[in-house]
């Protein structure tokens, strides 16, 4: 559990860090710094963890791994909440860092906390499609489908690059490394739509802070609660597919493959 509070507290703070930082101060320029910078701290938090834990740091990854037998699942209930408490720490770490320069970037932009205008500071918090800083057009739908690739495509990578059975993957003491470069590349794609979560805790634990913080009804403006639809349930399903589909399909086509496969 100390392993996953303080892996996702660092992805997190991390993560949100850059995202506020590039809107108060544009510290960023364009959106594959950003995501460079998510994969970065990706990385390294995986690197700090994975002696304490298996490193999962997100909700959808842990329940992957318990549909696909790679962890008990006794197991998962400690680590949901340790990554839930992790994200909260980490949001409640920002704003104890950044709440003046958000006061100020509010003053200076006419915004009152907890009106619909306030969703440009608290997107530094949880995630909201479309994209706030985007002009794309995003339904419900298509955001859920977003984030559902955007994971499917996260774990996927997660238990190929992790399988001993995969002869081609990366050395152990490397895999975070292109774990946070296939998080980088997903953010990449997605991110102008949904802002890439790909993480329940990173989205709702932030959320919940900002909502205590002022932000109010802004940080969930979406009576329907579409925001547990894309970002909750869809990273959920998308992982699991993704776990399932290894397991049952990859992994086993991996196994009975010969060694010779005709190549030179």
């Amino acid at each position: 559990m100390l392993g996953e509070t303080v892996g996702t507290f660092i992805l997190v703070f991390f993560g949100c860090g850059v995202v506020m930082v590039n809107i108060l101060f544009s510290a960023h320029t364009g959106l594959f710094q950003v995501a460079a910078l998510w994969g970065i701290g990706v990385t390294l938090a995986i690197y700090a963890t994975r002696h304490l834990s298996c490193a999962h740091l997100n909700p959808a990854v842990s329940i992957a791994m318990v549909l696909g037998d790679r962890m008990r699942p006794s197991k998962l209930i400690p680590y949901l909440v340790a990554q839930f408490a992790g994200a909260f720490i980490a949001a409640a770490a920002i704003y104890l860092l950044f709440s003046d320069s958000i006061a100020a970037f509010e003053t200076h932009h006419a915004i009152i906390r907890g009106t619909p205008a306030s969703i440009k500071t608290a997107m530094a918090f949880g995630e909201f499609f479309p994209n706030p800083a985007s002009t794309a057009k995003v339904t419900e739908l298509s955001g859920f489908m977003a984030e559902a690739f955007g994971t499917f495509f996260l774990v996927l990578f997660i238990f190929s690059l992790t399988e001993g059975c995969n002869i081609g993957r990366p050395d152990d003491r490397i895999a975070p490394l292109f774990i946070g470069l296939t998080v980088t590349i997903i953010i990449s794609v997605i991110a102008p739509l949904t802002q890439a979560g790909l993480n329940p805790a990173r989205d709702l634990s932030p959320r919940i802070f900002a909502a205590l913080a002022g932000w109010g009804k802004a940080a969930f403006p979406d009576p329907a609660h579409g925001f547990l639809t894309v970002y909750v349930i869809a990273p959920i399903i998308g992982g699991g597919i993704a776990a399932l589909g290894f397991t049952r399909i990859i992994e086993p086509m991996m196994t009975t493959k010969s060694n010779d496969c005709g190549c030179k």
